[in-house]
């Protein structure tokens, strides 16, 4: 079994500000090591579980955050960006199971570390069909269309426990607990690796019994984003198909996965480009 990892930053232990997820960040080294140490956790757990082979989708900001020569070298790595499927890049129908390691809940939830949706500058809310969707579930919806299930997801516990509602069965494995957006009681990063790679362990294990079904909602799915203010939304309405309810939200109705996380996408990279 072939087993990917998308692996974010802001989920990590130890991880609880902005300045510790930006490349100018003082603090920013420190923190992209911890993420490595996650990363390798995964892997490890995966390989004791059977797994065959193991791609890890560095997730995060720029996308070029993992430590490459600290990686497991078993792992082959995904890296950069901006690659055509995001956070969850690389990944087809000939893997057997997905880890989600280091993520973090949806924009605008309360107690949660660094809350946001794919661009925290522009996205303030994502609805699909009036429900509140966050990173883990948009990348689940498209690994689904692919026949891939996610056995794993570690971060905050606010997002474990989201993944736990949303995807039944589940491993979660939850390395703090946010005490507000930028503080948290967590775990420190040698505990928080040991328990990701015993989680990663079981959910590769189960997944090699068929324990876990791809996320697969029915579409057709109504998308609405709201954004930072007006002058985001003006730039983001510019792609075609967008349907504009509100001074600060956009509509789009999408036919499957791929395409909701393409417009979520499109938006914030058009949205982020009216910031000043």
């Amino acid at each position: 079994m072939k087993v990917y990892v998308s692996i974010d930053l802001e989920g990590v232990a130890g991880v609880v500000h902005v300045d510790q997820t930006r490349r100018a960040g003082h603090d920013y080294e420190q923190a992209r090591r911890w993420m490595t140490g996650e990363a390798n956790a995964a892997v490890a757990g995966a390989f004791e579980a059977g797994a065959e082979g193991v791609v890890v989708n560095d997730a995060h900001g720029d996308m070029r955050n993992l430590v490459l020569d600290e990686l497991d070298p078993r792992a082959e790595v995904v890296t950069g960006a901006l690659k055509p499927l995001s956070m969850v890049a690389g990944a087809d129908a000939g893997f057997g199971v997905a880890l989600f390691v280091g993520y973090h809940a949806g924009a605008g939830s309360r107690r949660s570390v660094l809350d946001h949706t794919y661009d925290g500058r522009v996205v303030t809310r994502v609805r699909v069909n009036e429900e509140e969707w966050d990173e883990a579930a948009i990348n689940a919806a498209v690994l689904g269309l692919r026949g891939v299930p996610v056995g794993l997801v570690t971060g905050d516990a606010h997002v474990c426990e989201r993944a736990a509602k949303r995807f039944g069965g589940v491993e979660t494995v939850a390395v703090k607990d946010a005490l507000g957006r930028y503080a948290a009681r967590t775990l420190l990063p040698k505990k928080a690796r040991e328990l990701v790679r015993e989680g990663a362990r079981r959910a590769v294990a189960r997944a090699r019994v068929g324990a876990f079904a791809p996320f697969r909602p029915e579409p057709r799915f109504e998308l609405r984003v709201s954004l930072a203010n007006a002058g985001c939304a003006d730039a983001a309405e510019l792609l075609p198909g967008t349907r504009r309810t509100s001074g600060v939200t956009l509509a789009y109705a999408a036919d499957d996965a791929d395409v909701l996380l393409r417009v979520i996408r499109c938006w914030a990279t058009l949205g982020a480009s009216a910031l000043v």
